[in-house]
């Protein structure tokens, strides 16, 4: 039983390091920095559950970009569960919830038309491999999970723009 315990145990530093890497695909996500976010992914990287074609990371990039292009996003990652899957693999698992909006009744969600909807708020799971390359870790492989999506519909109110600072996207290389 020590040697499954210590075979699924993971070293904290990689730990930390693959939480960084999702940390950055939700940055890059929420801030529109696509490139960015093709970097995150291995070369071979494979998708599953998303709403776009999702054939490799390009096509991923791409579809997302489309798909978010002209939406306001928050997307939230907690609670990792991450366990060793080999000596250059790791398996992880996250919860997730977003919060999309869009231009009111300029979109179906899942071809379903609600009158007045201006976007969603989803809840799921994030299920992923991270591979390691000579440039770090990297996601090899993403499968989104919905257990709940609500649309938003009713009294929306554009909200103004925010009189704070923006997203600084530099910060962390400074």
């Amino acid at each position: 039983m020590t040697s499954d315990i210590a075979d699924d145990l993971l070293d904290f530093a990689v730990y930390q390091q693959i939480c960084r890497l999702k940390s950055r695909y939700f940055f890059c996500l929420d801030t529109k920095q696509w490139p960015q976010l093709r970097m995150l992914f291995s070369d071979d990287a494979t998708f599953e559950g998303f709403p776009f074609a999702t054939h490799g990371p390009d096509a991923f990039v791409e579809g997302v970009s489309v798909w978010l292009g002209p939406m306001r996003s928050v997307h939230h990652g907690m609670m990792p569960e991450l366990r060793s899957a080999g000596p250059r693999l790791v398996r992880g698992r996250w919860a997730m919830q977003d919060y999309l909006t869009w231009p009111r009744d300029s979109r179906v969600y899942k071809r379903i038309p609600i009158p007045g909807m201006y976007g969603i708020r989803g809840y799921g799971f994030y299920d992923e491999e991270y591979t390691w390359e000579p440039t770090g870790w990297r996601i090899s492989f993403m499968r989104l999970t919905r257990l709940r999506i609500d649309p938003l519909t009713g009294g929306y109110i554009e909200p103004p723009p925010y009189d704070g600072p923006a997203a600084d996207t530099g910060w962390l290389e400074r």
